[in-house]
């Protein structure tokens, strides 16, 4: 899987290559920012482009818009942007019309190797990757007449790492259940919710994020 990376801190784009590398990705590209970043996108035949949110010169969304641009002008360029902190618009902004190929993740997550490097490969497979503490953020708002709270404990669970970007499988691994068990749970979050049950992991990542955005 072709690699690209765009980050401003030479120590951190450094660590970034050589655990990517020893993970078995080819990093074709290293940047220092969005315009660099954008000519290597058009230059090599890429898989991922992953791309801090805030880049020179400015460091304000430089990162941001780069990824949009890679998003509409480069659809088979997947797209994982990465973030000092949590900015939930800028995130809903960056999965508004899909979340296939595409993840946003905070910087503490790269300290999670196995994770980390997971959440890279799946975007670049074409799924998607949400920062754990982003859906968290996401389900602590406060609505009157909560749908949410028609939820059991364990479905709030399923729910929290579906959103990530997680599939059944990867959830009935971490919460040690079966994968029957799993479908079951998502079947009934999705009809609590009112929510379409069909379509990719991607699209349903999608449907849950918008839904606890709403």
């Amino acid at each position: 899987m072709r690699v690209a990376i765009a980050e401003d801190s030479v120590l951190l784009r450094e660590g970034l290559a050589s655990l990517l590398t020893e993970a078995g990705f080819n990093v074709v590209a290293q940047c220092g920012n969005a315009d660099e970043l954008l000519l290597k996108v058009r230059s090599y035949p890429l898989d991922v482009a992953i791309v801090d949110i805030r880049l020179p010169p400015t460091h304000n969304d430089e990162g941001m818009r780069a990824a949009l641009e890679i998003r509409a002008s480069h659809p088979s360029v997947s797209v994982l942007v990465l973030s000092q902190y949590v900015e939930l618009g800028l995130a809903m902004q960056l999965l508004a019309d899909s979340a296939e190929g595409v993840g946003y993740l905070l910087k503490d997550r790269i300290s999670d190797v196995k994770e980390f490097v997971a959440a890279v490969r799946r975007v670049g497979e074409g799924g998607s990757a949400v920062d754990p503490i982003i859906v968290s953020t996401l389900l602590s708002r406060q609505r009157s007449d909560d749908p949410l709270d028609k939820l059991t404990p364990r479905e709030r669970e399923v729910l929290e790492l579906m959103a990530t970007g997680s599939s059944n499988q990867g959830i009935a691994d971490m919460l040690v259940i079966t994968l029957r068990a799993v479908e079951k749970h998502v079947s009934s979050i999705f009809g609590k919710l009112g929510l379409p049950s069909g379509g990719s992991e991607s699209r349903r990542v999608l449907a849950v994020l918008l839904f606890l955005r709403a």
